[in-house]
């Protein structure tokens, strides 16, 4: 390690925090702060090089990813989120409302290529409804789907969605997931949560649930026995402490959901901002249209020593950070590279430039760049098949 002018190494003040990492204990969201702040490559260096540590002490070098598909059904929306490129308007050009024949071609597709998950989300359209309520629309998507394909696994709904439907039908959050899980719904996506500070969601997301209806959603889901992932809408108008006070957020729900005997949170999904096609006002302020991989890279460190106690399993965006990046977060404290996808929409009409697919060959074969053992599994993190173990020629950089 390269020492300052004065012989102290650059990682010094930072070294006590991450020694406390590693050891088991878990971080303050001000230690936290403080990684989140450096800027010498020494200390930077120091950070990753921890973060990888952990998650090998954790959950060991294999690397997992999930053959899955994406529906999402409508880009039709009420709400109008500063960041969001994918929202219409029923009657704006590019709305769209996928019929049932659709989505069930959509779902044949992906079983003949292999998927066990099925990943469906969508605007909040006020005209999907049976008979005047929104709920039937929802289940009758559900059974639509594992009516023909019943072993599936549904990952479907943001809390959003379902504040959404809870409000249109006057039910309490409960009534709606367990109308959905009951219907075949089998884990909740942790989306909508962009940034769990109510002083950001102002100027993102006004429109949207608070912080605090996410989060008792998503422990209903829990508490009902229905596990959800969690995420974080990065690099945009957040400070390092807005950020902490996300994940300290999500680690006291995760606490909570184990405590009680619920398998909670299955992952934590960094999500950084794609501005290029974002609305004006939200794109002059963030000043630029793709994400900063370093500070991608040095967030996804900071979750891992933060919330890896709690929560296992890290999956980095390769649609947002592409995949080249995505398989360098998995030297940065990430052990998963997500699912194939088949096709997106949200991020992509953003601007994003990391594509809609990927075959389950090329995030092998990304994997094994890194020469770890790479582990196809289901949603839940149940391993599918073999273990590849066979390492590819030579390990990418590390991002910087």
């Amino acid at each position: 390690m390269t020492a300052t002018h004065s012989g102290t190494p650059p990682s010094a003040t930072i070294d006590p925090i991450l020694e406390r990492a590693l050891s088991g204990a878990d971080l303050s969201e001000a230690e936290g702060v403080t990684l989140l702040r450096q800027t010498d490559p020494g200390a930077i260096a120091a950070l990753r090089q921890a973060a990888d540590q952990l998650r090998r002490q954790q959950v060991g070098d294999t690397v997992t990813y999930v053959i899955n598909r994406n529906i999402n059904y409508t880009n039709i929306c009420e709400q109008h989120c500063s960041f969001c490129a994918f929202r219409r308007d029923a009657d704006e050009d590019g709305a769209y409302w996928l019929n049932e024949g659709v989505i069930l071609e959509k779902a044949a597709e992906a079983v003949q290529q292999g998927a066990t998950e099925i990943c469906m989300q969508g605007g909040l359209n006020p005209e999907a409804q049976i008979d005047g309520r929104s709920l039937p629309y929802y289940v009758r998507l559900i059974n639509l789907i594992k009516t023909e394909f019943p072993r599936l696994h549904l990952h479907a709904f943001s809390p959003q969605e379902v504040q959404f439907i809870a409000r249109q039908d006057g039910l309490s959050y409960a009534e709606v997931i367990a109308a959905l899980q009951a219907a075949g719904v089998g884990s909740m996506p942790g989306t909508a949560a962009e940034v769990l500070d109510d002083d950001v969601r102002k100027i993102l997301c006004p429109e949207k649930i608070t912080s605090a209806e996410w989060l008792e959603i998503v422990a209903t889901a829990h508490q009902l026995g229905m596990p959800s992932t969690s995420t974080m809408l990065s690099g945009h108008i957040e400070t390092p402490e807005q950020q902490m006070r996300h994940l300290g957020k999500v680690r006291s729900l995760q606490q909570a959901s184990l405590a009680n005997g619920h398998t909670g949170i299955t992952e934590f999904i960094l999500l950084p901002f794609v501005g290029q096609e974002a609305p004006k006002p939200l794109r002059r302020r963030v000043g630029r249209d793709q994400p900063v991989l370093a500070d991608a890279l040095k967030l996804t460190a900071v979750s891992r020593l933060f919330l890896g106690n709690w929560i296992a399993n890290h999956q980095p965006s390769w649609v947002k950070l592409g995949l080249a990046g995505a398989t360098a977060a998995l030297t940065w404290g990430c052990n998963d590279l997500g699912g194939t996808l088949m096709e997106e929409h949200i991020t992509t009409m953003a601007g994003a430039q990391g594509g809609t697919c990927k075959t389950a060959a090329e995030l092998q074969s990304a994997i094994q760049q890194l020469k770890r053992p790479v582990q196809q599994r289901d949603t839940l993190y149940q391993p599918i098949g073999a273990l590849l173990i066979e390492p590819a020629s030579a390990a990418p950089k590390s991002g910087f």
